[in-house]
């Protein structure tokens, strides 16, 4: 048994507020790309994970890994052999360990023939393996768990870009100027008709963690110039807490005509285009 665990992007995300509790609250536009890890299924006497892939290297293969800690969620004494096939890059702001949880989820569900956990205990992973779980475009707010279905998408592309730096969130979080920000603007209840209607909207909306994000660690900036420079790229900014920039584009050409501009002008950065996935 074979799962895609995609790429998650925030095209826009806002920081609402903060409870007593200390998590912050948010309201974001998410979207999945056609770029991802993959996980295998086998079944077994014992739970084990192994590790493959480009991006292989560091990946724990214990419970540090939020792959095993999803299979804690269903009841004790079942087996599988899991290998997790990693070419997303780690704590990147595109929800990696997130998706990686989340097809876990959906594939043990389906080996072990048990039901999904429960929210909350789906949420107890991390704020963003709920949507990751609903996987397909959604408004995701509240601390995580409150997600609504986008209206229609457009057919787009994005180009995908990491540093290769870590981008610690717990410091930008706390290097917001303020959490209490303006919600997203209100969707267009038939969607979007195109790319450029999508990219002015989404020039509209922001990311708050962007700027704090940039102060930490300056080569966001880079990396958003580099993007917004590229012919086609209508909107150019940074997915997360960081550090995944992306550019948004209207066609697979563009994209990867810039993909390749980029990732020849700086071999040390991850470069991925890929398409944003239509729902089913």
């Amino acid at each position: 048994m074979r799962f895609f665990a995609p790429a998650k992007v925030n095209l826009a995300l806002h920081v609402t507020g903060r409870r007593a509790d200390g998590y912050h609250l948010l309201d974001s536009l998410v979207v999945f790309a056609g770029a991802g890890d993959w996980i295998d299924l086998h079944p077994s006497d014992a739970l084990s994970l192994t590790v493959t892939g480009p991006r292989a290297a560091g990946v724990p293969v214990d419970r540090r890994n939020l792959i095993w800690r999803a299979a804690e969620l269903f009841p004790a004494g079942q087996g599988a052999a899991i290998t997790l096939d990693k070419h997303l890059p780690a704590a990147g702001g595109i929800g990696g360990g997130s998706a990686d949880a989340a097809a876990a989820l959906r594939g043990l569900a389906a080996l072990w023939g048990r039901p999904l956990p429960g929210p909350d205990a789906v949420l107890s992973l991390g704020a963003d393996v709920p949507v990751c779980l609903f996987g397909r475009p959604a408004r995701m707010s509240g601390i995580g768990e409150m997600l609504a279905p986008l209206p229609p998408l457009p057919p787009a592309w994005l180009v995908l870009v990491n540093p290769g730096v870590e981008v610690p969130t717990g410091p930008v979080f706390k290097a917001l100027a303020t959490p209490d920000n303006p919600p997203l603007p209100d969707l267009p209840a038939a969607g979007w008709p195109d790319v450029a209607a999508l990219a002015g909207w989404l020039a509209a909306a922001r990311n708050d963690l962007e700027a704090p994000a940039r102060g930490l660690v300056p080569v966001i900036g880079t990396l958003i110039d580099a993007l917004a420079g590229q012919p086609g790229c209508r909107l150019a900014r940074m997915s997360g807490s960081g550090g995944t920039c992306f550019g948004l584009f209207a066609d697979a050409a563009s994209a990867r005509a810039a993909a390749a501009q980029l990732a020849a002008a700086e071999p040390g950065w991850w470069v991925h285009a890929a398409e944003i996935l239509q729902p089913d």
